[in-house]
């Protein structure tokens, strides 16, 4: 995974720049005087993302995890991390309709997660999906995309609901209970989106830094995330995730990029999601000026 996790950096790396958006001391990314929005790029947190199989399914879990690294030693991998992040162009994910009757793969997503999981009108798309389509394919099933909202993916795979969680997942104790985790597949971390014209992490070169401004914070402070996700459990505290939370008012949305747009509006004053999608939603809100 070395090669992939460079690769990743490296494209990244090359996205922000084409962004046009320029560090102040290393963090803060600012963007030109139309960009609504920037990223602060200091991580978070460090997560590993993997995909959750359903407990009564051992044998699936062999599988998964044989193709992971089938197709990370192949190649397969980073050409789908290349569409994803070096401006390739993705395909639409044809989804069946479930049917018992059928043998089939389902797979239990949140398509609001670009650019792992999302839509563009009635298709699929990202980098999960594609996984999906090539897994369904080698274990030669037909595969059924099951969208939902993010909290209740894990639950469905636990209660037998779906075959296989996919959708950004990091790896955790707690939904261990729920579902068996494959090897990971990607490094992932959370990052914290504010206004193009917030200058209050512009100064920060660390995490600690960043990390004693929000506990500086009043109650009355209001922090979007995704429902459900890892920015929810570093906002709040979870004993389970390691993290103590801060004194803020976490508010939770469907999409990350929803919170994004009611930080716009004035109602929240922070978003904190994860790094991909909030390069996504950071560089789509950006062109829209």
């Amino acid at each position: 995974m070395k090669k992939t996790k460079t690769l990743i950096l490296i494209m990244l790396s090359i996205l922000i720049l084409g962004l046009g958006l320029a560090s102040c001391s290393g963090s803060g990314q600012s963007g030109d005087s139309k960009d609504k929005v920037k990223l602060i790029g200091i991580s978070l947190t460090d997560e590993e993302y993997a995909f959750g199989v359903d407990k009564n399914q051992p044998e699936l879990l062999v599988k998964v995890n044989d193709f992971i690294r089938q197709i990370s030693t192949d190649g397969t991998l980073d050409e789908i991390f290349d569409i994803y992040f070096a401006g390739g162009s993705p395909s639409a994910v044809e989804s069946a309709k479930a049917d018992p009757s059928k043998d089939q793969l389902l797979v239990a997503t949140n398509a609001s997660f670009e650019p792992f999981e999302y839509m563009l009108g009635e298709q699929y798309y990202g980098i999960d999906l594609e996984i999906a389509a090539l897994l369904a394919d080698h274990l030669g099933k037909e595969l059924v995309i099951l969208n939902m909202d993010f909290d209740a993916v894990v639950l469905s795979v636990g209660q037998g609901k779906a075959d296989i969680a996919m959708a950004g997942l990091t790896i955790n104790e707690s939904r261990k209970e729920s579902v068996d985790f494959s090897d990971k597949y990607y490094d992932a971390s959370q990052k914290l989106i504010v206004m193009s014209d917030d200058t209050l992490f512009d100064d920060c070169t660390s995490v600690d830094e960043v990390e004693e401004l929000l506990k500086g914070m009043s109650a009355k402070t209001k922090i979007g995330v995704q429902t459900g996700t890892t920015g929810q459990f570093y906002l709040e505290g979870d004993a389970d995730w390691g993290f103590d939370g801060y004194d803020v008012e976490t508010v939770g949305y469907k999409a990350g990029s929803l919170a994004v747009q009611d930080m716009i509006n004035g109602n929240i004053s922070y978003v904190v999601i994860d790094e991909a999608p909030a390069m996504f939603i950071v560089e789509s809100i950006n062109k829209l000026g």
